[in-house]
């Protein structure tokens, strides 16, 4: 089982530096308490250093070009600080913006990028993907028990309520159907099916 390690410590440092000033979608909360529930999610799986700091390290490619930083200079940083796997696990459950041959895409686009690139990557990027979702999905849960109107949490996602929901049923099923047998795929199969409890 993984613990702490200089590694770990020094991810979260580089994942502090570029989520500096960014907050969870309509909280206050610092944006770094999402990597970090997802690192404590990895860790209590007993997944291994290089997972768990590809876990804190997943959403700044994805969330950090900005202030002078480009997708190149992210890539080039993570790589050289952290090695290919890291990079690599990273690019895996990174939401591209464009594909291979150059063109914009659009929301629903992007998922289904997503989901397909889930084919070729690794089950260490898997693991990520499973443990984002997690954190993400009990997130919502929290603040649904936390509301009298369930719509001020809905509404904070450009596809509603049942596009949310769809969201993380199609990432529980995609791993799924590939095979991947990890059981934390059972804690978001439940996180999915308390979010459809809530109307």
């Amino acid at each position: 089982m993984t613990g702490y390690s200089d590694r770990i410590n020094h991810a979260f440092a580089f994942a502090a530096k570029h989520h500096d000033r960014q907050v969870r979608k309509g909280t206050r909360l610092p944006y770094l308490t999402h990597p970090a529930n997802v690192a404590i999610i990895l860790t209590r799986y007993g997944q291994d250093d290089e997972t768990v700091v590809s876990g804190i390290l997943h959403d700044v490619i994805e969330d950090c070009v900005r202030d002078g930083w480009t997708q190149e200079m992210l890539e080039e940083r993570i790589g050289e600080k952290f090695g290919p796997s890291v990079l690599q696990t990273v690019l895996a459950v990174t939401h591209r913006r464009v594909d291979e041959e150059g063109n914009e895409l659009d929301k629903e686009e992007k998922k289904a990028d997503y989901l397909e690139r889930l084919g070729s990557a690794s089950d260490r990027a898997r693991w990520v993907c499973a443990a984002d979702k997690v954190h993400n999905g009990s997130s919502i849960l929290a603040d649904l028990r936390r509301t009298l109107d369930a719509d001020t949490v809905w509404g904070r996602f450009s596809v509603g309520r049942e596009g949310t929901i769809q969201w993380y049923r199609a990432v529980h099923d995609r791993l799924t159907s590939l095979g991947f047998a990890a059981p934390i795929l059972d804690e978001l199969r439940a996180v999915a099916e308390e979010l459809e409890g809530y109307r």
